[in-house]
């Protein structure tokens, strides 16, 4: 019987290679736990599952951030702003939320070079964490989403932010990211194709955060000769964060993403 259970939240969540992950780094490192998926279908009960499967810990992934903010008992300064939690800790009966998205984005993308302007292509949770801290690292950053719905955050922010219907294409941004749920389980593209065709032949590059699949998105960069990326950096880094959350920092970031690299292999 393992010590201490940990598992990711969210719908879908077959998919996720975090499980593997963090039990390679569990056993590698000599921690005594164990990490699962489980499929969560309606977010506010959240708090109610962590406690009835009895976790230490746990990971969120869409659609469900916003509602483990709300969840969580204290927050972390950055998870308080972004408003989005992945990362949530039990400690002393109360849960502790954090955001590790964007500190693992902001690495993941660092093999792009001369990137000052970014447009983020979604307005959800992650692009929530994601945004301010990009900013806060001298990016300028844009968001276009498919409608005005969960933009008022991003505006209140101090972003600019746009829907298909009043955006010029023509404007050029250095990096593009999907970071909608587009590609993630059908062949959709996370804005309409005239708006993607003329954006990614002005910019220097593509990033799309599903990870181990060839998305919609990505194809359409790579036909049009732009570099790309998809989300498995930006998943290793940010669970490298939230297993040292998991562990109360008893290991090296050095260490845990030595072992967590073992699940991409």
């Amino acid at each position: 019987m393992y010590k201490k259970l940990f598992v990711i939240f969210g719908n879908p969540v077959s998919h996720s290679k975090s499980p593997l992950m963090h039990n390679f780094a569990f056993k590698n490192l000599e921690f005594d736990g164990c990490y699962g998926r489980y499929l969560l279908e309606d977010g506010t009960k959240l708090k109610e599952k962590f406690i009835s499967l009895g976790l230490s810990g746990a990971n969120i992934t869409v659609p469900h951030k916003e509602e483990a903010f709300m969840a969580c008992d204290e927050l972390d300064e950055f998870a308080r702003i972004a408003k989005a939690v992945n990362t949530i800790v039990l400690k002393n009966g109360k849960l502790y939320g954090y955001n590790t998205d964007g500190s693992g984005f902001l690495k993941s993308i660092l093999k792009f070079k001369d990137i000052k302007t970014i447009l983020i292509l979604g307005a959800g949770g992650t692009a929530q964490s994601t945004s301010i801290i990009l900013r806060n690292t001298q990016y300028d950053v844009t968001i276009l989403n498919r409608s005005q719905n969960r933009l008022q955050l991003f505006t209140d922010n101090g972003f600019d932010c746009y829907i298909f219907d009043d955006f010029d294409s023509s404007q050029p941004y250095d990096l593009i990211v999907n970071m909608t749920s587009a590609g993630l389980s059908d062949d959709s593209l996370p804005a309409p194709i005239g708006i993607l065709e003329q954006l990614i032949k002005n910019s220097k590059g593509c990033v799309d955060i599903i990870y181990g699949k060839d998305t919609p998105f990505l194809k359409l960069a790579k036909k049009l000769g732009k570099p790309t990326n998809d989300g498995s950096d930006m998943l290793l880094f940010q669970g490298v964060l939230a297993f040292d959350y998991f562990t109360n920092h008893q290991y090296s970031l050095d260490e845990i993403e030595d072992e967590m690299k073992k699940a991409f292999i």
